[in-house]
């Protein structure tokens, strides 16, 4: 069965992605398809809105690890084909979010317009635990909406944080209760598809029309960054010890000083 399902439902396109095995964490390949999925959807007269959901008991756990250590350096990002397809995205993008999302499932969510979360959703951008730095923009987007104070507790400290405090912060539209939330974000997404569809979509261009240019330019600066760090000790001994199940030791990552 393929990783990443949709369903079309009159001007609705629904995409489910569907590891429950593995959380839904991102394959390359699902990157590729999704940013595939969602610039034919751009395209398509017929889809005015996009919904977007995680099969089994989480939304998406981020990239799956053993994955995406066998790209070969150098090579890219291979989620830069969906971050430029988020970024280039002029429909309505609503997310329903249950369980887990983490580091990538977790930023992706800031190019969608409504997102609507479970009360059992839980968040986390763990990327500095990893010896990595945020991605999709994210380092941009969420100081932006936070403040930086907020947006540093959330990026450095990397803890996991519930759907209520999300939803205090403001990244997501609403918390429902979970047999509530495929039909909440269905119904909003019928009530988007109703409406006049050029006015409809020159409004979410103007939205974010301001974001755009700094959104890209952080998108650069942290795949750069990113590919970079993932060659580091760091990040390989973290990478490691989650392949392994372990707790990370850092300080095998680090040489001692030797004195002079």
């Amino acid at each position: 069965m393929s990783d990443i399902l949709t369903e079309r439902s009159g001007n609705i396109l629904r995409i489910q992605l569907n590891r429950p095995e593995k959380k839904n964490a991102m394959t390359n390949d699902m990157y590729v398809i999704l940013a595939e999925l969602l610039d034919a959807a751009a395209k398509d007269e017929q889809i005015r809105v996009v919904l977007w959901h995680g099969a089994g008991d989480s939304f998406c756990a981020g990239n799956d690890v053993a994955d995406f250590l066998k790209t070969p350096p150098g090579s890219g990002m291979p989620q830069a084909p969906l971050m430029k397809a988020l970024v280039n995205f002029d429909k309505p993008l609503v997310a329903a979010v249950h369980g887990s999302a983490i580091g990538g499932g977790a930023t992706m969510l800031t190019h969608c317009d409504f997102v609507y979360a479970g009360e059992s959703a839980k968040f986390q951008v763990p990327f500095v635990n990893i010896g990595l730095v945020p991605e999709f923009g994210s380092s941009y987007s969420l100081p932006a909406r936070l403040g930086h104070l907020r947006a540093s507790e959330l990026i450095l400290m990397g803890q996991p944080f519930d759907a209520a405090r999300a939803a205090e912060l403001g990244l997501v539209t609403r918390v429902v209760p979970d047999k509530d939330l495929l039909a909440t974000a269905t119904k909003t997404a019928q009530q988007l598809a109703a409406k006049p569809e050029e006015a409809l979509r020159t409004s979410k261009k103007l939205l974010k029309r301001s974001a755009r240019g700094p959104v890209e330019e952080a998108i650069r600066v942290e795949n750069e960054t990113f590919a970079a760090l993932l060659q580091s000790p760091d990040a390989k001994e973290a990478l490691t010890a989650f392949l392994e199940k372990r707790k990370p030791d850092f300080t095998k990552s680090r040489k001692p000083a030797t004195a002079k």
